[in-house]
């Protein structure tokens, strides 16, 4: 399933007074829900994102907390690894401070090794992913501090 078919099911659903809907083709199985409660994921499904609330809904102090969260996520599929090699130290870790351009990780996708790099200058709060982990595109790697 290509990505422009699940944004034309996303406008679609969003349109509509559904309030859940699932699709499947092949193996791969999308649920979208407009529920106020996070979707309850089967075991073996992989993690479900809970729907973002309306910005009407947060206070503005919580709104002022997220534009301060930033994080450096997945541009592919594929399994993350935090170091060159088994035996090596991870590129990064809490605390560092990283320079745009500098490596942050190794993300493998279909046999090809992908070095990841930090888009600013930034410090990492937070390791959001465990070493060999699967990770899907747009997934939070890191959450940072800019710089």
């Amino acid at each position: 399933m290509d990505l422009e078919k699940i944004e034309g099911l996303v406008k679609i659903i969003e349109n509509s007074s559904l309030t859940e809907f699932t699709i499947k083709e092949g193996d791969v199985k999308i649920t979208m829900s407009k529920l106020d409660h996070p979707p309850i994921v089967a075991p073996g499904m992989g993690a479900a994102v809970p729907p973002a609330p309306a910005a009407a809904e947060m206070p503005a102090k919580e709104e002022t907390e997220e534009d301060e969260k930033l994080f450096i996520t997945s541009p592919i599929v594929g399994t993350f690894y935090s170091a060159p090699a088994p035996d090596a130290p991870a590129f990064v870790k809490v605390g560092d401070q990283v320079k745009n351009g500098q490596t942050v990780c190794i993300l493998e996708a279909m046999k090809l090794m992908n070095e990841i790099q930090s888009e600013f200058d930034c410090e990492i709060e937070a390791v959001l992913v465990s070493n060999e982990q699967k990770v899907e595109y747009g997934q939070p790697l890191f959450r940072v501090k800019k710089l």
